[in-house]
């Protein structure tokens, strides 16, 4: 009986289903126009016929066919759309066969007087126009107060990932713009996090040129990925911002808050916040971000040629790092208090562009930290570091940046860009270094008590002028450029350094208490001409030459303090150091451009002067560095873009970088007695070979997108460092030296697709990279072999209006390998899931859930740790405009939040784990400004 029963159920769900399935249409059809052309990437809608919602939607292919699958049973209209012609629509009706073919569907042009009225009532979800792809935004729903970010989330064909980093066609997008105008920079976060989606009228998406092939008509084969956001017009009549306010168990408390006035002209915006939940809100990076038109385009830093940044001395990398405290630092960890703020202006009118702001941002930082690390120093000696710390910090800093482009008339243009920064740090280190041999026995240890008060400031500018003559294509300009930066510190260094394995009884113990007063002056004059000559209709012929005198002193003064006598000045610690590089480097190219392929080789010459000198106490004496460089350095891009949406480029190029003029100085620096460092005056310069290729493909009738990555670097006279450790007190001395043979290879793939188009999307990655990195460990060369996998997916599912969900798992596993020491290998595996979840409740009640798992497991070291974070809020929006919100939220309820890192490179492996801002509730409150009037009332 219960057999037969079960038999039953099958049966009517057997046939159900059948009935359900045989109840299924396919409609197909293809567009034309009166001539008989077909019309490609066509918007065709599927609406109600009752109150024409729509159900779904597509695109055309090349051939103008379409078609709806596996739709339900029922009357459909079916809306066709094109640019520059008459919207066409019909009713469909199921008959008796469940394939429904329209035939030919004939689109007539559309008359210039009825275009906009058309355009405004068979707007389409998505339309094609040339190279653009764009998105009408009212027809991608979003819950009230949503971010650019929640609307670009459902857009076919963008990603955005659990980062807030986005990709467009399978692409990385590298600009958004406001109405046209860069105002956001280049890492587009800014925006996409604080502009609302409803003030969003369109969004676009397009390859935009590079800034060059804008100002000398020649395609450099160079594109950036761009997303246009189109205002709607009420939000340009007023402003627009929100302002958040919010308190929170364990006395956590946060505001915020932002003012955007956009026009045709004008751009305008102030934000700021402060918070004690360790958002810091805005990284050096999130500045350029909010700089807007003053973002790093080709040409601003006034560097002609190809790869310009090749061999180029880097003005702001010359500060001498080496002679701080070793203080540490944290990265989103441990516990600290924020606060910033800042104002943004940019006018943008015909040939006149302007673009200014101030910004400035502090942070009080706490990190509590642990760290263990193993190094291995032959095939049987090894050992272990523990380090104990605690450090407080303070940073404060004020930015200020100035654009401003003229052009002078249709042939030239002159462009100026000036940016300041001032800035203090304080920071207050003690730590508790323990170093262990491989039997367990204790070797050293360390009570490291510092202190740290810096101030600095830079200024950097930049003068530009361009000149188009009447012959097409031919360019000439001219650039040059003043950067100067001091910085001023003073460094309180106490330790107690205890080598229990020293033979000598005046080595056993070494105690540290000194003060270190160091100024850094750096200043750099630099210019560059670049001249641009086309011939032969497809060829162009670059030639450039840069030049550049960069100059540093440092004036280090070391004092030892003692308790029962006056203060001394230690001679063997104290130094002058005064060093000029002179770079020069002159080049050549010939690029060929036609029909979508871009082909460029070109050659350069590059010259180094090194002049250093440094003067010590008279028993080290003066040390002199006096080095000559020369080397060509070729370069070869080609860049096809196909039919189809496919593009393929290839690159290779040469890179030459001089040796810093500390590794070259020929001193001993003893002030750390547990790390000993000397410099090679015989040091080459490094020479770095990269070959890289890439394939890009986007279906804008199927969304699917396919990107393809890969790249192979080898290292000629890798500047390295020869490390000689003392089997016994474990004291480390380092020298560096050239040496051949370290290389990487690197992959990287990207698929995106629907799984439902409109509902359901998903992305699988995977990156792949080898790299070997050789060392001499005392004396014996070791090989560090690192092999990395990984694999990661993403799902987007936006099936109804009021539920959406965005879930991401990334699986990577590490597999490191010594030479010296292979007992050692190991295998380090990271592994993230990630899931976000929306649900629109009834009377505009909210629910958001996101769930961040994270595993850390290294088997060799008993290495095992899982972290759960679930963040809940449960919110309800106010008000006849819902424009105000009220907003409980949980974070972190498992109190499972801890900053944990792994990593395993040269002959060590490192763990960390930070004690980090855990569980806590917060209940806020935010009001959104739309349309705010910028008109006073007059009485």
């Amino acid at each position: 009986m219960k057999n037969t029963t079960l038999l039953c159920i099958a049966l009517c769900f057997a046939c159900t289903f059948s009935k359900a399935q045989s109840n299924r249409i396919n409609i197909s059809g293809s567009l034309i126009d009166s001539s008989s052309n077909v019309l490609s990437f066509a918007s065709v809608l599927l609406l109600m016929p009752e109150d024409s919602a729509l159900v779904t939607y597509t695109l055309s292919d090349d051939d103008g066919a379409f078609s709806f699958k596996n739709l339900p049973s029922r009357d459909y209209l079916v809306k066709a759309t094109y640019i520059s012609y008459l919207p066409h629509q019909m009713l469909v009706q199921p008959g008796e066969s469940k394939d429904i073919n329209l035939g030919q569907i004939i689109l007539k042009p559309i008359s210039k007087e009825l275009y906009e009225v058309v355009v405004k009532t068979a707007r389409a979800p998505i339309s094609i126009k040339g190279d653009t792809i764009e998105y009408d935004a009212s027809k991608f729903k979003v819950p009230p107060g949503s971010s650019v970010e929640d609307l670009l989330r459902k857009l076919p064909g963008m990603e955005v990932d659990q980062d807030g980093n986005l990709r467009a066609q399978g692409e990385s997008v590298q600009k958004v713009t406001v109405d046209g105008k860069r105002f956001f920079g280049g890492d587009t976060k800014m925006a996409t996090k604080n502009l609302q989606a409803d003030v969003i009228k369109k969004v676009q998406v397009f390859d935009d040129k590079s800034e060059a092939s804008k100002l000398t008509g020649i395609d450099d084969g160079n594109t950036e990925k761009t997303v246009n956001l189109e205002l709607k017009e009420e939000a340009k009549k007023g402003g627009f911002g929100k302002v958040t306010a919010g308190l929170g168990t364990d006395s956590r408390a946060m505001v915020s808050g932002n003012y955007n006035k956009f026009d045709s002209k004008n751009q305008f915006s102030i934000l700021g916040f402060g918070n004690n939940v360790n958002q810091s809100g805005m990284s050096y990076e999130d500045y350029e971000e909010f700089k807007g038109s003053n973002s790093y385009n080709w040409g601003n830093s006034g560097d002609f040629g190809f790869t310009r940044t090749t061999g180029y001395s880097n003005f702001f990398s010359t500060s001498d790092d080496s002679f701080s405290i070793p203080v540490g630092g944290g990265n989103g960890d441990g516990f600290s208090k924020n606060a910033a703020g800042g104002i943004n202006y940019n006018y943008n009118h015909k040939k006149d562009e302007i673009s200014a702001n101030y910004f400035y941002n502090q942070t009080s930082q706490t990190l509590d930290a642990f760290q263990n690390r193993q190094n291995f120093i032959t095939n049987s000696l090894s050992n272990e570091t523990t380090d104990q710390s605690n450090q407080n910090n303070f940073n404060g800093t004020h930015r200020v940046s100035l654009r401003a482009q003229k052009e002078l008339d249709t042939l030239n243009t002159i462009t100026f860009i000036g940016n300041g920064r001032v800035g203090n740090r304080e920071v207050n280190y003690q730590s508790l270094q323990e170093i262990f041999k491989s039997d367990g026995f204790k070797a050293n240890k360390s009570d490291i008590k510092n202190s740290s008060e810096r101030f600095s400031y830079a200024l950097s500018s930049t003068l530009l002028f361009r000149h188009k003559f009447k012959k097409k294509g031919r360019n000439f300009s001219w650039s040059g450029g003043y950067d100067l930066s001091n910085n001023d510190s003073e460094d309180l260094q106490k330790s107690i350094n205890e080598f229990y394995s020293a033979t000598d009884a005046n080595d056993v113990i070494k105690s540290i208490n000194q003060l270190n007063a160091t100024q850094n002056k750096t200043d750099q004059l630099k210019s560059s001409v670049l001249w641009i000559e086309p011939f032969a209709k497809k060829f162009a012929w670059e030639t450039f030459y840069n030049f550049s005198i960069n100059g540093s002193e440092v004036d280090r003064n070391v004092t030892d303090k003692y308790p029962d006598k006056p203060d001394e000045t230690n001679l063997n610690l104290t130094r002058l150091y005064d060093n000029e590089i002179m770079y020069n480097r002159v080049g050549t190219s010939v690029r060929y451009s036609h029909k979508g392929v871009n082909f460029t080789t070109g050659l350069a010459r590059v010259f180094y002067n090194i002049d250093g000198k440094l003067i010590g106490p008279p028993n080290i004496g003066d040390g002199i560095v006096d080095k000559d460089y020369q080397a060509w350095t070729p370069y070869s891009a080609l860049t096809l873009r196909l039919r189809n949406n496919k593009s393929f480029r290839f690159n290779y190029t040469m890179g030459l970088n001089a040796p810093s003029t500390n590794d070259l100085q020929p001193i001993v620096d003893n002030s750390n007695p547990l790390y000993i460092r000397e410099g090679n005056p015989d040091l080459l310069p490094e020479v770095t070979h990269q070959v890289s290729g890439s394939f890009n493909m986007y279906n804008p009738v199927s969304f699917v997108n396919l990107y393809l990555h890969a790249a192979y670097n080898y290292n000629v006279n890798q500047i390295i460092y020869n490390q000689n450790i003392d089997p016994e007190t474990f004291i480390t001395s380092t020298k560096p030296v050239n040496v051949t043979g370290g290389s990487s290879t690197n992959s990287y793939m990207y698929l995106g697709f629907p799984l439902k188009k409109t509902k359901i999307t998903m992305g699988i990655n995977a990156n792949v990279r080898f790299s070997k990195y050789l060392a001499n460990i005392n004396d014996v060369l070791n090989e560090t072999k690192s092999d990395n996998y990984g694999i990661g997916t993403n799902l987007n599912l936006t099936p109804v209006d009021w539920f959406t969900f965005y879930g991401y798992a990334n699986w990577s596993l590490g597999n490191t390998s010594y030479s010296i020491n292979s007992q050692q290998d190991l295998k380090i595996i990271n592994n993230s899931y990630n899931g976000e979840m929306n649900i629109k409740l009834p009377k505009d009640f909210f629910w958001n859930s996101n769930l961040n798992y994270r595993i850390y497991t290294n088997e060799r070291l008993g290495f095992d740790q899982k972290v759960p974070i679930l963040n809940m809020s449960f919110y309800k929006l106010l008000g006849e405009k819902k424009k105000a919100e009220i907003r409980l939220s949980a974070y972190d309820i498992f109190k499972k939040n801890l900053g944990i890192s792994q990593y395993a490179s040269q002959n060590f492996i490192s763990t960390r784990e930070v004690q980090t801002l855990s569980r806590y509730f917060m209940l806020s409150f935010t009001y959104n400004m739309r349309g705010v009037s910028d008109k006073i009332t007059r009485r």
